[in-house]
């Protein structure tokens, strides 16, 4: 598997999966236990138009349908057995695979611009179905092994079907992150990025001080992590949970951390699960400039962010790629 991987060069991602899908199906998509990953086995043709939006959209980079989906979950609700439970983790890599093939021919992308396969790792929350992944309270009633073991068949899975990296994502407590990154360790020639999920503009979801966290986790192991940031959250947040990480205005050096950013539309979730928007569909101003300045150099959209406005970051991140950043 080889990603390249140029720090200075701003990445644009995909927005949120479930958002773009509705548009595709006539199904309910909220509330299932395994969200979206269900369309894997019941309507593949949706997943795989879900990805082409984004294409056409300018992301540089999609994730693999599985978020929410895991070997326990798929086998207890769609009822398939363990190996057809990690065929759709494959299936899921095929499917966004073709979406790249076909785009590229589409738009007769060269080489060296071709769109990459980020397979999708929610958190051990999202499975627990009970908006846990906004808490991360099991991370003090779980070991380190039990995360690790839980999580392992769906990364050996990704990566055996040939995803480019990986996306931890939504990681609500420290104990998960460092899960992630020791289970990394056992695929040295993989890379990722993890992104946290954050209760305010400080700490992340079960109170830990989000930059000290972050910083440590890339530190870490910054042979393998591309990226550390924060993904569904409101852009509000983004500015003070980023700023300090990097110097304002620095793009490389051997102190530079690439910070990753996926918000949502802004909102909260509700005592009953449900999430309350506070900006309406039609608008979305998000100061790409500054999370530039700050380092970001993964960039795009997490729930109620759908391809037209994936278009618009695209049109707003090239703006900012001039040759002194392309290293021409």
């Amino acid at each position: 598997m080889l990603v390249e991987h140029r720090q200075n060069v701003p990445k644009v991602l995909d927005g949120g999966f479930s958002g773009q899908l509705s548009r595709h199906v006539s199904t309910k998509i909220d509330n299932d236990p395994l969200w979206t990953a269900r369309f894997l086995q019941t309507n593949a043709a949706a997943v795989y138009d879900t990805h082409m939006d984004f294409l056409r959209a300018g992301a540089d980079i999609i994730e693999t349908n599985t978020y929410q989906a895991s070997v326990p979950g798929m086998m207890k609700y769609l009822n398939v057995s363990e190996r057809e439970s990690l065929d759709l983790f494959d299936k899921s890599v095929r499917l966004a695979r073709g979406a790249v093939d076909d785009h590229v021919r589409e738009k007769r992308i060269p080489v060296e611009s071709r769109p990459m396969v980020a397979g999708s790792c929610g958190p051990y929350g999202a499975y627990l179905h009970d908006a846990s992944e906004y808490t991360g309270f099991y991370g003090k009633s779980m070991s380190r092994r039990e995360l690790i073991d839980w999580h392992r068949p769906r990364v050996k899975a990704l990566l055996d079907a040939g995803v480019d990296l990986l996306a931890f994502e939504t990681i609500p407590c420290v104990e998960e992150a460092e899960a992630f990154l020791e289970l990394l360790k056992e695929y040295p020639h993989a890379r990722a990025w993890l992104s946290f999920s954050c209760r305010d503009n400080q700490s992340i979801s079960d109170g830990g001080v989000f930059q000290s966290t972050a910083v440590r986790c890339y530190r870490a192991l910054p042979s393998q992590i591309v990226a550390v940031g924060v993904n569904c959250i409101d852009p509000k947040h983004v500015t003070p949970l980023l700023k300090g990480i990097n110097v304002e205005g620095a793009s490389s050096g051997q102190d530079f951390i690439p910070l990753v950013v996926y918000p949502n539309r802004g909102g909260s979730l509700s005592a009953s699960g449900e999430w309350i928007a506070v900006q309406d569909d039609h608008s979305l101003n998000l100061p790409i400039s500054e999370w530039l300045n700050l380092g970001v150099r993964y960039i795009g959209g997490c729930c109620k962010i759908f391809a037209e406005d994936i278009e618009l970051i695209r049109a707003e991140v090239n703006r900012h790629i001039t040759p002194e950043i392309l290293g021409k």
